[in-house]
């Protein structure tokens, strides 16, 4: 098998002089591109360098989904953990205690003390899944830093931040008569 510039000049439409500074410049050209420093870059080259580079992005952005989505599920797993280690057992609840979750009204049977407990914010309701749980402030705190919108009823203690504005108030109304069917 001969190489091109054999049969060109076999068929004639190239001389021998022509052919040998063809290949000449062939040569020349192949040091000086070995011995430049530039790196000659072809177009197949860039563009695999381009689509190496847009492959890079999204993979960036598609761990960053995944990372994202991780860490939702760990909060998720954290709420659910703080709820079901410090929830108050509600048994033998007689007292209806009424709240809102959203534009509907719901109530849990508490014992009187929670009730008032939860009436002066010592106690906070939860939503866990379709349930609803009672558990301490502090609790509720550390559960609204990771999501607002677990906490269903969290009241506030009064302006002064204790109960003793409440025990003179209670002091006033003691001298007023409560009806037994009455119930708060």
């Amino acid at each position: 098998m001969s190489s091109l510039q054999d049969q060109l000049l076999g068929a004639g439409l190239v001389d021998k002089k022509k052919a040998k500074s063809i290949s000449r410049q062939k040569k020349k050209q192949k040091n000086v591109q070995r011995r430049s420093k530039e790196d000659v870059v072809s177009e197949a080259q860039l563009l695999a360098q381009q689509t190496r580079e847009k492959k890079l992005v999204k993979d960036r952005e598609l761990n960053q989904k995944r990372k994202e989505e991780a860490d939702r599920k760990a909060i998720a797993a954290q709420i659910i953990q703080l709820i079901n280690l410090n929830k108050l057992n509600r048994q033998g609840g007689e007292i209806d205690f009424n709240f809102t979750d959203g534009s509907t009204i719901k109530k849990l049977l508490v014992t009187q003390e929670i009730s008032k407990q939860l009436a002066r914010g010592r106690l906070c309701v939860a939503k866990l899944g379709e349930a609803y749980e009672i558990v301490p402030k502090p609790v509720a705190d550390k559960v609204r830093e990771r999501d607002e919108a677990v906490i269903v009823v969290y009241n506030q203690l009064n302006v002064e931040g204790s109960d003793s504005g409440s025990e003179g108030d209670d002091d006033h109304y003691a001298q007023f008569e409560i009806p037994d069917d009455l119930m708060w």
